[in-house]
């Protein structure tokens, strides 16, 4: 099949968006499809109509690219293609409606409190004392990659809270707060394919940050920046708690084909709390990334992953129905 791999666009995730389409395409390639690589621009409608892809392989992270507009032009030009729907990929990009979903699934989640952008952040700010306590997590609602996150220590300490708020109203209009969890950064891949077996995750992986304290931008996508386990040393009911919420939080948003699911595993004195964090729609696909680690651990090598996505897609396009519009009188 002729597939497009689509990549880069106007998001601080631009170049590991790149970085991700360079591994897809080469694992494209290797199970015997052409491929091209596509940037995320004006252009892109045109080039996808006038290309004839059989479908679309989206490795576009954070703004434009994973929050559901790139999916919503994909719709509209009627190129199958892979990942989740716009609603889905719009939910799971917006930290603030996806902790909506998983309470509403009885998952487990931190603490939070919202503030939206024109918020007397002194009211915020004791809010956020009040509710959360001292170790905060301070996040823009709708960013990936750890990008503008900041954890704050002591959100007694001086402006500390306050400045880490106003720094992450420069990524968007809503900020999450939460509880830090102190324990263990895990993370879980989810297939959801009927080729490989349905919907089920893959051996969670530990995160051993080198570059921080936690997880951050530099120690995911810096060479030596961390260190993966994969499969994680958790014990045999934790590993199946993960797994599990793993793929009720890819249920919970709607998601389709691959999600990446991260945790939180530990808090305090039960070493074995598990807390969800969040639901990556499109996963890093780098030399560094998790989601190809954890397909090679559950012995699926990334070219039948990539292969079997595709061809998903593209079947799901075929037998999904489609209304014609009724012209109006």
């Amino acid at each position: 099949m002729n597939i497009a791999v689509l990549q880069g666009g106007p998001s601080a995730e631009a170049e590991v968006s790149r970085a991700s389409a360079k591994g897809v395409a080469a694992a494209l390639g290797k199970a015997g499809h052409r491929v091209s690589r596509l940037e995320l621009t004006p252009s892109l409608a045109a080039d996808l109509l006038h290309g004839g892809f059989d479908a679309a392989f989206p490795v576009t992270h954070g703004r434009l690219g994973e929050d559901g507009a790139l999916q919503g032009l994909l719709e509209i030009i009627a190129l199958p293609y892979v990942g989740s729907s716009v609603l889905a990929a719009a939910m799971a990009m917006d930290k603030t409606v996806a902790k909506l979903a998983f309470r509403a699934a009885a998952l487990p989640v931190a603490t939070d409190v919202v503030i939206h952008r024109g918020a007397d952040l002194s009211v915020e700010v004791a809010r956020v004392r009040s509710t959360i306590g001292k170790s905060v997590v301070v996040k823009p609602a709708c960013q990936g990659s750890a990008i503008g996150i900041v954890r704050v220590a002591d959100a007694f300490e001086g402006d500390v809270l306050r400045d880490a708020i106003t720094a992450a109203f420069g990524f968007g209009d809503a900020v999450l707060c939460e509880r830090f969890v102190r324990g263990r950064e895990v993370t879980c891949a989810v297939v959801d394919v009927p080729a490989l077996g349905g919907l089920r995750a893959f051996p969670p992986t530990e995160i051993f940050s080198k570059a921080a304290e936690w997880y951050d931008f530099t120690s995911r996508y810096a060479a030596g920046g961390s260190v993966h386990q994969c499969p994680a040393e958790l014990p045999d009911a934790v590993t199946r708690r993960v797994q599990d919420i793993a793929c009720a939080a890819h249920r919970a948003l709607g998601c389709r084909d691959l999600s990446r699911v991260d945790f939180v595993v530990g808090d305090g004195d039960d070493p074995n709390a598990v807390t969800l964090l969040e639901v990556n729609v499109l996963p890093g696909m780098t030399a560094t990334s998790l989601y190809p680690e954890a397909a090679a651990a559950a012995g699926i090598p990334f070219d039948r992953v990539c292969d079997a996505l595709v061809r998903h897609a593209v079947e799901r396009a075929r037998t999904t129905t489609t209304v014609a519009a009724v012209p109006l009188p």
